[in-house]
């Protein structure tokens, strides 16, 4: 058993495929902090290939965009010094997704994902770099734009039917 805080335990309603832990079929990522890095430990199997032995490149973007979501709501609480458990809870979406495969990304080997926030704008547009490995190789690089686009204590600055802020 891990002592480690989750990210993703910390986001209610979470039915996302990749980082939902309420979406039964999802892929249940697990994202935390180690330093300044959010870590992500996943393994593949036989359904997320791509080519046979190789892992299907949109699950890679997936764990890549997921994972930096979670990142940029964990950054945010960090930045207010507070705990992964206090409230307000955030939700981040995602502005832009650049992804790059550097080489093929075996499917029989656990794949580590590493990502930093590389700057904040207005509190609310977080963009980071993403990075996955394959046997301690880097096999795949993002960059990844995150929208703040929900505040628990700021219901009345968000659309119900999105869940989307209405100024941005």
């Amino acid at each position: 058993m891990s002592d480690r805080e989750y990210f993703q335990d910390y986001m209610p309603g979470d039915v996302c495929f990749g980082c939902g832990s309420k979406n039964p079929v999802g892929l249940h990522i697990h994202s935390y902090w180690e330093g300044d890095h959010a870590v992500c430990q996943w393994r593949p199997d036989e359904r997320h290939q791509g080519w046979a032995g190789l892992t299907c490149g949109g699950i890679l973007a997936t764990l890549i965009d997921c994972h930096c979501m979670a990142t940029a709501m964990a950054t945010a609480i960090r930045q207010e010094n507070r705990s992964l458990s206090s409230s307000p809870h955030y939700r981040f979406a995602t502005g832009s997704l650049n992804v790059r495969y550097l080489k093929p990304t075996p499917i029989d080997t656990p794949l580590q994902i590493r990502a930093h926030v590389t700057e904040i704008k207005h509190n609310r547009k977080f963009s980071l770099d993403c990075a996955l490995y394959a046997h301690d190789e880097k096999t795949v690089e993002g960059s990844v734009v995150a929208f703040l686009v929900y505040r628990s204590d700021q219901p009345e600055q968000t659309n119900p039917q999105f869940g989307l802020h209405t100024n941005r």
